[in-house]
């Protein structure tokens, strides 16, 4: 009998989706954050009596076969990069992207890595820094005395300094965008890395075509439904007591068999 076996691939695979859930659910107030869905592949089966087969000497042939399938195993984490709503905070370095694409950022190993949270800040050097510190790219410096930044939709960064009424340009925001923005490794602290799977970063500047548009003094939010978390998370543990149940009958036949005399 298979069926412990079989079962408990089933409860290992929704413990993995709990995780998941729960995860998303841990993220649903972080700043740019997208949810993720566990992906679930049926293990090999294993062939009791192959489709085709001769049944007689007649030449008559099986139609159906007998697989018996082994369970079930986790195939992946599926990032969905659906557009988050748009929460205003008048924060002048608060940046939302609506639409495709990613901040670049450098780190202080000299790699970059990629986000959507657009909470920065000034550093004490002047320049436009995320939470952790990591730099903007490509680096934009702020001079003393600015009285207020403003970044148009396009990402075009200009200062108004002390007293003057024409603003200065102070550079460019580009953005990257991938082939398979799924396929991007997620590291932590709202950053991401690309992977061969997701491709190279393709570099654009704001409100061009494949690429979102910049808004000034916005956040984008989680794109987690609290609803469908919920909704999933008892789906999730239903499954896993059917599982439990499975095996638990399993165990009762067993018992049942040995007990015949």
């Amino acid at each position: 009998m298979k069926a412990l076996g079989i079962a408990a691939t089933g409860m290992l695979a929704q413990q993995t989706n709990v995780d998941v859930i729960a995860n998303n659910i841990a993220n649903a107030n972080t700043t740019g954050f997208k949810s993720g869905r566990a992906a679930f592949q049926d293990l090999i089966y294993q062939s009791m009596q192959q489709e085709g087969a001769l049944t007689s000497t007649e030449g008559t042939s099986r139609p159906v076969g007998m697989n018996v399938g082994l369970g079930v195993q986790s195939a992946g984490v599926i990032r969905l990069s659906t557009q988050g709503g748009l929460s205003q905070t008048e924060n002048q370095l608060d940046l939302a992207i609506e639409g495709r694409g990613f901040f670049v950022v450098n780190r202080p190993d000299g790699s970059q890595a990629f986000t959507r949270a657009g909470s920065f800040q000034l550093s004490a050097e002047g320049q436009i820094v995320t939470l952790d510190g990591y730099e903007i790219d490509p680096g934009i410096n702020v001079p003393e005395n600015t009285r207020q930044i403003a970044i148009n939709q396009e990402g075009v960064v200009m200062a108004y300094v002390e007293n003057d009424p024409a603003p200065v340009e102070l550079g460019q925001l580009t953005m990257a965008t991938f082939l398979n923005e799924a396929g991007m490794k997620p590291i932590g602290n709202n950053l991401l890395e690309e992977t061969t799977a997701s491709g190279e970063p393709s570099l654009i500047n704001p409100g061009e075509p494949g690429a979102g548009i910049v808004r000034q003094g916005y956040l984008e939010n989680s794109n987690v439904n609290i609803i469908q978390q919920i909704t999933d998370l008892i789906s999730a543990q239903r499954a896993y007591e059917m599982n439990s149940k499975a095996i638990e009958t399993a165990d009762q036949m067993l018992s049942t068999a040995n007990q015949i005399k």
